[in-house]
């Protein structure tokens, strides 16, 4: 029976039968007609590498850029912000991030900046990126009647009654992605100064990301309901109001959380 031609044949299925027999020690492909090797030119040996190669001249006009250090440089820019507002500005003058050139708006935060709580969440989705304020979406309207259940709300006009909301990205990644580890150490500075203008009673984290970038850890799971301490602050990590969506058994979880806070509150 005649064999198919390549091109008939799933470039995967080829692939993958190319790296089985690879895998088996393969080392040379059969053609369809013999191949006598004795009369083939014998190869070369290669020639060995001299102990101690010659340096290369740097040739004129070609200068290396030395790397830019933006943690640094944010650090820098955080410092000088004296209130919100600057903070903000400092954000949208910082050039380290490329996020920010895809991102529709720079979502600072939103809520009474007076409040005992301060909310730390991921990134921006679609909505947020669109309205220009952190948990607006289907995971934000959930985060509202979470905190409602404590009577709090980031519409609250009493302070004790009050939350105030931020994340650790001020713009929306691609396709909702996971801010890399390089993302995150540029934005911490602006996050712990954000903490520093705001001065809450509490923290609290919802979600990886924020405590991988606040307490250098990851776990939530694991880390949730657990009291933590950073930047001379209690925290709290919590579920993600997006992963409750996903998993809605986890609110038994996630209303223990809140009692929690409720209770921390009440002793501070």
């Amino acid at each position: 029976m005649e064999s198919p031609a390549l091109s008939d044949l799933d470039w995967h299925i080829a692939r993958a039968h190319l790296d089985w027999q690879v895998e088996l020690g393969v080392t040379d492909a059969i053609c369809d007609a013999p191949i006598n090797r004795y009369e083939l030119e014998a190869r070369k040996p290669k020639t060995a590498a001299p102990a101690h190669p010659k340096p290369q001249a740097i040739q004129p006009g070609k200068v290396t850029e030395p790397e830019v250090d933006y943690v640094a440089i944010a650090k820098e820019q955080a410092a000088r912000a004296q209130d919100l507002d600057g903070l903000k500005a400092a954000l949208e003058a910082f050039e380290g991030c490329d996020l920010k050139k895809g991102a529709r708006n720079t979502v600072l935060a939103d809520g009474n900046p007076a409040a005992r709580v301060m909310i730390i969440g991921e990134a921006p989705g679609r909505d947020e990126d669109i309205q220009g304020k952190p948990f607006v979406g289907r995971a934000g309207q959930l985060l509202d009647r979470m905190f409602a259940a404590i009577n709090m709300g980031r519409e609250a006009p009493l302070s004790k009654d009050a939350i105030y909301i931020t994340n650790v990205m001020p713009w929306r990644p691609p396709q909702n992605r996971e801010p890399t580890p390089q993302e995150m150490a540029m934005m911490v500075p602006f996050v712990q100064r954000h903490v520093q203008l705001v001065a809450p009673d509490v923290i609290v984290l919802m979600g990886n990301t924020p405590c991988q970038a606040v307490l250098g850890k990851r776990g939530i799971t694991r880390m949730r309901g657990r009291w933590e301490e950073a930047w001379h602050k209690p925290i709290l990590p919590m579920f993600h109001p997006a992963y409750l969506l996903r998993n809605p058994a986890a609110k038994r979880e996630a209303w223990a959380d809140l009692l929690e806070l409720q209770a921390k509150l009440r002793s501070l």
